[in-house]
């Protein structure tokens, strides 16, 4: 499969500014009390030497409320790391988390722009659908684009379909061409052809 190329993060937010070292201290993750797991996860938010230890942390820990508090930490901290650990997530048989770590990753479009395009070249075409599904909302001038090099070199009629769903919110009149190539490519694909049609319906009304 073709490659996705790596876009750089135009319009992205400032990164985050880093906690002092002297707070980012992680063995407090490890205590045996829940409550103060999750109070040391929320102190961690924003250190970036943390983000290992948060990591580790979320694949260890049970307790629901510490596994929120790790994550918003993970996302205050916003660093490629964390973004890239957060990315990992979408493998997970937890459906909670895979869903979490989404809803987080839309929070970071400029660390997004670091692993997206592995996500969407991903083997497993279920990680490739949790990709599209983090650009649902994602605040990022590239969002079209990432969408249409997926529709041009993506084998599979679901992943396919996800990002169409996506593009008729975000479609420009770019989207028109390589979306007339996916109809053709799949031809007899009921769903292709409903929400390609619709994404080419916006388009000529907004022509």
């Amino acid at each position: 499969m073709p490659l996705i190329k790596h876009i750089a993060t135009a319009g992205a937010p400032p990164a985050p500014v880093p906690v002092p070292d002297r707070q980012c201290d992680t063995a407090l993750l490890d205590a045996p009390d829940a409550a103060v797991r999750r109070a040391a996860a929320h102190a961690l938010g924003g250190c970036p030497d943390a983000v290992p230890a948060l990591l580790r942390a979320l694949e260890q820990e049970v307790e629901q409320p510490v596994r929120s508090a790790v994550l918003a930490a993970l996302g205050r901290t916003g660093s490629e790391e964390a973004a890239a650990g957060l990315a990992a997530c979408l493998r997970s048989e937890d459906a909670w988390l895979r869903n979490a770590a989404i809803e987080v990753l839309r929070s970071l479009p400029a660390q997004v722009a670091t692993v997206i395009a592995h996500l969407l070249v991903d083997w497993d075409r279920d990680v490739r659908i949790l990709a599209v599904g983090i650009l649902d909302t994602l605040r990022h001038d590239c969002v079209e684009e990432w969408l249409l090099q997926l529709i041009e070199a993506d084998p599979d009629v679901n992943v396919c379909g996800a990002a169409l769903a996506v593009l008729a919110e975000v479609a420009t009149g770019t989207a028109r061409v390589p979306v007339e190539r996916l109809l053709e490519r799949f031809r007899g694909e009921p769903y292709i052809a409903f929400a390609g049609e619709l994404v080419l319906g916006r388009l000529a009304r907004s022509a």
